[in-house]
């Protein structure tokens, strides 16, 4: 009894994913990340301490 109320609430779901995906204008996930990343190595390089020249 378990799988299938496991399987029906992950058909459910992907049900659900697609209609919104096709029917609204939902952002792109993958393009989200990078430019979060593009913008935390931004920030970490202008905040970063200089390094001392030991020469």
């Amino acid at each position: 009894m378990g799988i299938i109320r496991r399987s029906f609430s992950f058909l459910l779901g992907t049900g659900c994913g697609i209609y919104i995906a096709q029917n609204y204008n939902i952002p792109d996930v993958k393009k989200l990340f990078d430019t979060y990343v593009f913008v935390a190595k931004h920030i970490e390089e202008s905040y970063r301490k200089p390094k001392k020249d030991e020469d």
